[in-house]
């Protein structure tokens, strides 16, 4: 497959059964090496773009509810879903933050964007800061947003608590709404949330899907030594109650220290910041985004 072969081509579907913004953007196709990544794209707006990325197997519909803010707020957004989810293709060859990484700049470069702001959650931390580090001149800053970058080294126990964590991913879909509706949100929830939910549990039954899921768990979600190569402005949001580090903000703190950023905590939000307190997230990057050229 070459790239962008069939892209900007509108989907006959839409993301409108995920999104529940104030409008529903179309579901825009690009075709890369191994696949078909899914996107979309206000194409309109002030200052720098900003790409929103998932975290893993979820779909670009997790910012249903920042995006409205940011467009609203001026800002051109663009949100993409990853290799194996959401509207993208489901079987590649390899689904690791780098590899992801290439896929953004990829779309940057087919939608003639030269400088954009990246912002990823959770597993696509990683990605942005490797872009960011990849092509400094492509990357105009980056939101860390509860990302696995410079987390703590793991115990023995805590490797040993992932590893069943992943077995369970892969074999049982309901682990992961399990983990939705008793870990993830310590906190407020969107109003859509058991929706939201229960569209992530059953997309992980698709065909196939266990593979991508596979592919995820199996990846190295907080590669070392990466933040020494990125340049650009960075923000790191964390939650104050993210479940998935046992200290939140000592975890901030090193990223923000990696990366020379400024760091913000959203207090009582948990792992999807941009979910559970869309406008505190928004607080937080707009600020950031107005201070970039």
């Amino acid at each position: 497959m070459g790239v962008g072969s069939t892209a900007g081509t509108p989907s006959r579907r839409t993301a409108e059964a995920l999104m529940t913004g104030t409008s529903t953007p179309t579901t825009l196709f690009l075709d890369v090496p191994g696949g078909r990544l899914a996107y979309d794209d206000t194409a309109q707006g002030d200052g720098l773009p900003v790409v929103l990325l998932p975290g893993m197997l979820d779909s670009r519909a997790a910012y249903r509810h920042l995006r409205p803010l940011l467009t609203a707020a001026g800002r051109r957004v663009i949100t993409m879903d990853l290799r194996g989810f959401g509207e993208s293709s489901i079987a590649w060859d390899d689904y690791s933050p780098a590899a992801i990484a290439t896929d953004v700049l990829a779309l940057l470069d087919h939608l003639g964007i030269e400088r954009a702001v990246l912002a990823g959650n959770s597993y696509t931390g990683a990605t942005v800061v490797k872009a960011a580090g990849d092509a400094p001149g492509r990357v105009a800053g980056i939101v860390l947003l509860d990302a696995f970058v410079e987390n703590l080294p793991p115990t023995a126990l805590q490797r040993a608590i992932f590893g069943v964590m992943g077995a369970l991913l892969v074999h049982s879909p309901a682990f992961w709404g399990l983990y939705h509706r008793k870990m993830a949100y310590p906190g407020p929830r969107p109003a859509d949330f058991d929706g939201y939910v229960d569209g992530l549990v059953a997309a992980m039954r698709t065909p196939g899907r266990k593979a991508a899921t596979r592919g995820y768990v199996r990846g190295e979600s907080a590669p070392a030594g990466w933040t020494a190569a990125v340049s650009c402005p960075a923000l790191v949001v964390m939650g104050s109650k993210d479940p998935d580090f046992p200290k939140p903000e000592l975890v901030a703190d090193r990223q923000a220290a990696a990366l020379k950023a400024r760091k913000v905590m959203i207090e009582g939000s948990g792992h999807y910041p941009m979910a559970d307190q869309p406008q505190a997230t928004a607080d937080a990057l707009l600020p950031f985004l107005a201070e970039l050229v």
